[in-house]
């Protein structure tokens, strides 16, 4: 996706950038400090940490909408597809298998009459158990998924208000801790992510209220001459990971 698609997408989510807009820090004017102690100002600093910001902002609201997309909207299209056709969809292919593993069957026992060997039932249903396992497999996945639904579906509804806030929580935690926007957090800090995206998937919004307050952007370089190369290359890292994932 190129940085046109990028930005037409990010400016119908306007509203929502504007609701995530007052989490945003105020970045100083950037100086340095001579030996001989006169103050130099690096005009170009300031934009180019906007910039950056901006684009940290940008790439989080990407990672939000995907999140959204996979955790939120999906999951319930898949949990009313299965509460709806699950079960008929479980006894069609339980039916299947069934026909499969009698046909099977017959052709065991009638091998084993063409070789003039003793038929063992128990030994054939052994074979069959082995050879089938894979078909079970895919039925207890069935019943897994349709549990999940179930689940899903008795759990409390967040009200609009409470969706709005779970979402900027996230979107939160996301720009201070998802490796996309930064690369050096530590183990402990992914355990922590790790956690939020499970909150966020439960809509679970005390322990993203909990998590949310344990985090803060990651600050940017400090004004100095290197601050300049280190804000070009972490926009250009920036925007490399925006298309990934826009």
């Amino acid at each position: 996706m190129d940085d046109n698609e990028i930005k037409r997408r990010l400016a119908g989510r306007a509203a929502e950038y504007m609701m995530f807009k007052d989490d945003e820090e105020d970045i100083e004017v950037p100086v340095d400090i001579t030996s001989t102690g006169n103050v130099i100002v690096f005009p170009d600093f300031e934009k180019l940490k906007n910039e950056v910001e901006r684009m940290r902002t940008e790439l989080s609201m990407l990672l939000l909408e995907r999140d959204e997309l996979q955790f939120v909207i999906c999951k319930n299209i898949e949990t009313e597809y299965m509460l709806k056709l699950g079960s008929i969809e479980y006894k069609a292919y339980e039916a299947q298998c069934a026909a499969l593993r009698l046909k099977r069957k017959i052709e065991l026992i009638q091998a084993k009459k063409n070789r003039q060997e003793k038929v063992i039932i128990p030994a054939i249903e052994e074979t069959l158990d082995t050879e089938f396992a894979e078909y079970q497999k895919q039925l207890d996945e069935q019943i897994n998924k349709m549990n999940d639904a179930l689940k899903r579906s008795k759990a409390e509804v967040l009200s609009d208000e409470d969706n709005k806030k779970l979402k900027k929580l996230y979107r939160k935690i996301v720009k201070a801790l998802h490796p996309d926007i930064n690369p050096d957090v530590s183990e402990t800090q992914v355990n922590l992510f790790d956690n939020a995206v499970q909150a966020y998937k439960n809509g679970d919004l005390n322990t993203l209220k909990i998590i949310g307050e344990m985090v803060g952007n990651s600050p940017l370089p400090e004004q100095h001459k290197n601050a300049l190369t280190q804000l070009n290359e972490e926009k250009e890292r920036l925007r490399q990971k925006r298309k990934m994932n826009g």
